[in-house]
């Protein structure tokens, strides 16, 4: 079994997840009392959230880099960075260490392509939404059509993932306002739904809209066991 790196605390509400996901898999599929082989360092997301807010992607990109030359030398066969919106430095990452980095978009791609679909609708943080570093990989290495929300739903969604999600907060009326939101990306041909922030699984479930709902979250876990065992070609 190879040994998953991950870099957490993006936040670290999410980071849960990607361990539970990841070792009840592997105990899954190899029985008994198994559980995965994994590395692990987690930021203080105050500190990575101050450098989004300002722009200080320079900076980032360099905390990143330190956090993945970390894990690497922690032994790390591959690594995973446990966020969308901190893939806008992935190849810079990846070009800076020797190990492979195992890309959200390309885990999620592949999951809409073997759902057989084209065309989805993408949630996330502001600059997942927006700039081409996500959107662009779906639609240029992947071949799918993406349908972002218009501006007000794109404030909307951001909100609520810095204001509630990052900090545990599941509120009701919030899902409702995801789902109005959802739906207008339905109402413009969305086939999908891509949860492009790893928090969005905690408040919007599959069960919740009437079309296929790919969260990233869960999808990436999920490749990381496949790579582990040797059943996702890293390249």
């Amino acid at each position: 079994m190879k040994n998953i790196g991950l870099i957490g605390g993006m936040s670290w509400e999410s980071s849960i997840e990607y361990y539970r996901i990841i070792n009840q898999q592997v105990r899954a599929a190899l029985g008994g009392v198994h559980s995965a082989r994994s590395v692990m360092v987690s930021v203080d997301f105050g500190e990575i959230e101050k450098l989004q807010t300002e722009g200080n992607w320079e900076e980032a990109t360099r905390v990143m880099i330190q956090c993945a030359r970390e894990v690497e030398r922690a032994g790390a066969d591959f690594i995973l960075i446990c966020t969308n919106t901190m893939h806008l430095m992935a190849e810079d990452v990846q070009s800076a260490i020797d190990i492979p980095l195992l890309h959200i978009a390309d885990a999620t791609a592949r999951a809409v392509r073997a759902a057989g679909l084209e065309r989805v609708g993408l949630l996330g943080t502001r600059f997942t939404m927006e700039k081409d570093f996500y959107r662009g990989r779906l639609e240029t290495a992947h071949g799918l059509r993406v349908i972002v929300p218009d501006e007000e739903g794109r404030a909307l969604v951001h909100r609520i993932i810095y204001d509630e999600l990052v900090q545990g907060k599941i509120i009701k009326g919030s899902r409702e306002q995801y789902l109005e939101v959802i739906e207008t990306l339905i109402e413009s041909s969305a086939e999908g739904i891509v949860l492009g922030c790893t928090e969005i699984g905690l408040l919007v479930k599959g069960e919740d809209v009437r079309i296929p709902v790919f969260d990233t979250m869960e999808i990436h876990a999920l490749a990381a066991v496949d790579a582990a065992l040797g059943r996702y070609d890293l390249g």
